[in-house]
């Protein structure tokens, strides 16, 4: 996979995702504000893209296990294209996107305590029943659509050094470092392409901006990956599981995001709980608390820029219960 995937992928669903804005909340620190899209999550881009790749859709329609966000974009992106919609989550999935799922007209089975016990039962039945799989971010066609967000990025700063996303099963932030790779910036000295940028340094045209990819600590997919040098189980718990659940980084993502452009980097709970509070407090955005991860590595100084430094942070999901959102 390469830009020019993404670049495809931009023109395939165009018209059929919104163009979330950009907030630059202080000098040169900037939030994309995917949480605003449609289905409340930035994975609509790659359920659209996964879909029209296709061509004809079979008539059982298309089936996704997720933890909930993924489940409500290929519901929303199956009603669109007026298709059936099987969803498969695992028991930690809220009720807030339970019923989400149940709104848009999916046909819902909840089964097993994590995310890839529901991705099994959801495979078993797409080979009964021939419907396309539509997987929450290990296929080309999802990561590609994912990526477009990147290209967004870009247009909407004028260039920024650095991405902050969150990192789950991987797809988003393997879109985003293939959508941002044919950028460039021009606050500080060039480095040659692939080589890893200096912090406020410019980037060339074919490397792109630094990716910063946060994981909360209970959920160290990319981390422990990188740390074994292949993509390896993890245990899954904590504040942000139902939508960063992963038990397992994905291939494709392990393969883009093994870049020297990007440094993995985790956060706690307890700052991803923090996060979240904050941009409920500060700037009234309604974040869950995976679309608040991104955000808790600045908060919490696990991720500092450097002076001058510009930096877009991707706020990607608010499928929460805005009840929770102060303590």
């Amino acid at each position: 996979m390469d830009y020019s995937d993404v670049l495809a992928a931009a023109s395939r669903i165009d018209g059929l995702v919104l163009r979330t804005p950009v907030l630059e909340v202080s000098p040169g620190v900037f939030f994309k504000l995917e949480l605003l899209q449609h289905s409340g999550s930035f994975k609509v881009r790659g359920a659209f893209n996964r879909m029209l790749s296709a061509g004809e859709l079979p008539p059982s329609g298309v089936i996704a296990a997720s933890g909930g966000n993924h489940g409500l974009a290929v519901a929303y992106a199956a009603r669109v294209l007026g298709v059936r919609a099987e969803i498969f989550v695992p028991e930690v999935t809220s009720p807030v996107k339970v019923a989400g799922l149940d709104a848009l007209g999916a046909h819902i089975t909840q089964t097993g305590a994590i995310y890839s016990e529901a991705a099994e039962a959801a495979a078993k039945r797409a080979a009964e029943t021939g419907a396309l799989a539509v997987h929450a971010y290990d296929q080309a066609e999802v990561v590609a659509g994912q990526g477009t967000t990147g290209l967004e990025i870009v247009e909407q700063t004028g260039g920024v050094d650095t991405v902050v996303v969150a990192v789950g099963g991987g797809g988003f932030a393997a879109g985003i470092t293939l959508g941002t790779s044919g950028s460039a910036v021009t606050s500080g000295s060039g480095v040659a392409p692939g080589s890893a940028p200096a912090r406020g340094s410019a980037v060339t045209p074919g490397s792109g901006p630094r990716i910063i990819a946060v994981e909360p600590e209970r959920i160290p997919t990319l981390h422990e990956a990188l740390r074994a040098g292949h993509p390896v189980p993890v245990e899954v718990s904590g504040v942000a599981a139902d939508a960063l659940g992963a038990t397992k980084i994905g291939t494709i993502a392990f393969e883009v995001l093994s870049s020297p452009r990007v440094e993995s980097v985790l956060v706690t709970d307890e700052a991803i709980v923090e996060a979240r509070r904050t941009l409920w407090a500060r700037h009234r955005v309604a974040a869950e608390p995976a679309g608040a991860t991104a955000y808790a590595a600045l908060l919490s100084g696990a991720y500092t820029p450097a002076p001058g430094e510009r930096v877009a942070v991707v706020l990607c999901g608010s499928n929460t219960d805005p009840g929770t959102l102060t303590p």
